[in-house]
Formats: structure tokens, C-alpha cells, sequence
């Protein structure tokens, strides 16, 4: 059973910063492209940041130079540093696991930032 959980969320003020955290099954994350998904309310998922087993990384324009993407394959877990937040950040954050065309999430994280 594929699991993905979550944490790191919570409430910060304009400018801090947060990391979120996410531990995957150990069966499948050396094989899984990692990404972090987020869903504001009232709008649609949209894509953060994802990282392939090569570590190449991708990240929406919307948090380009503020957010980083990572992963320890020892620990089965990526990472979303998360830098000069911005209110507009605020959003539940799930993590997402693609092997090929097979996708797996977490329940999701809340973070709020206020202005």
C-alpha cells in the first residue's frame, strides 16, 4: 500500500517561511517523480514544484526563487522549503507520487500565511 503523509503546515506571517515534509512507502519513491500540488479555496490543484529521480526540478512561475524542492532517497522523503510567503500562498498542500502514468497523494497539509 502506497502511502504519502504531510506535515510541516500551519500559520505564518507575510515574509516567513515554512518547510513542509513528506514521507513516502519506501516501495515506491526511489521510482517516483515527487511533486507538491497545492488548492486554494475556490480554486483549481495547481502544480508547485515536482522533482524526477534525476533531480531535475520544475516549479510554477508563481513561486519560482522563493520555494525549493527536494529529496533524501535515504529517507524516503521530499521536501518544499518555502521562503517569502505571501498571502496568495495560502492553500492545502498535497504531496504527489507519479510512477509513469499512476498517481498517488497525501491528505494534504494546510498553510495559511496572513498579510
Amino acid at each position: 500500500q502506497v502511502q504519502l503523509v504531510e506535515s510541516g503546515g500551519g500559520l505564518v506571517q507575510a515574509g516567513g517561511s515554512l518547510r513542509l515534509s513528506c514521507a513516502a512507502s519506501r516501495s515506491i519513491f526511489s521510482i517516483a517523480a515527487m511533486g507538491w500540488y497545492r488548492q486554494a479555496p475556490g480554486k483549481q490543484r495547481e502544480l508547485v514544484a515536482r522533482i524526477s529521480t534525476a533531480l531535475s526540478t520544475y516549479y510554477a512561475d508563481s513561486v519560482k526563487g522563493r520555494f525549493t524542492i527536494s529529496r533524501d532517497n535515504a529517507k524516503s522523503t521530499v521536501y518544499l522549503q518555502m521562503n517569502s510567503l505571501k498571502p496568495e500562498d495560502t492553500a492545502i498542500y498535497y504531496c504527489n507520487a507519479e510512477i509513469v502514468s499512476t498517481n498517488y497523494w497525501g491528505r494534504g497539509t494546510q498553510v495559511t500565511v496572513s498579510s
